[in-house]
């Protein structure tokens, strides 16, 4: 076997082992522009949906209690900001939260207060998603623990990339 097939065999079995979960879906839609993507996660339609700002949220996370919530923003990162506190507890094994920025500032500032969740692989489905894309977030208000909205992503879209 030549030098350069061994090296590519290895680096096959390298990423094999290193990402054993990864999933590839077919379920995203692109537009023609490439600039809007949608992935429903676990339901089509969220009937009684409320459409809220994200600070508007975090001011007065009790009124949306067992509310499902769409909301617009900027992603800013995936990370794991809450993760495995037990007043709301979601495992770090199973979820993953990301952050938006604020939208009440001309600054890129991450909106830290508003937890978001997102089922690990569900979240696969958007690797590509980078700084600054507008999203279109739709999920369920489940906790108000520390006076801050936490909440399980229903239904991610990319609006703009």
């Amino acid at each position: 076997m030549k030098r350069t097939n061994r090296y590519i065999l290895l680096l096959l079995i390298i990423i094999g082992l290193a990402a054993p979960n990864i999933a590839f879906s077919e379920t995203a839609v692109l537009d023609t522009q490439e600039t809007q993507q949608a992935v429903e996660l676990p339901k089509a339609a969220y009937p009684g949906a409320v459409n809220v700002n994200p600070i508007d949220l975090v001011k007065n996370p009790e009124n949306y209690i067992n509310k499902t919530v769409v909301m617009n923003g900027r992603f800013d990162k995936f990370s794991t900001v809450g993760l495995d506190y037990p007043p709301a507890l979601r495992k770090m094994e199973d979820y993953i939260s990301f952050m938006i920025y604020r939208d009440d500032t001309l600054h890129n500032i991450p909106l830290s207060e508003l937890k978001l969740f997102m089922k690990r692989d569900d979240a696969q489905k958007f690797i590509d998603l980078k700084a600054k894309d507008s999203v279109k977030i739709t999920g369920k208000v489940f906790s108000a623990a520390l006076g801050d909205p936490w909440v399980d992503v229903l239904s991610l879209e990319i609006i703009k990339k």
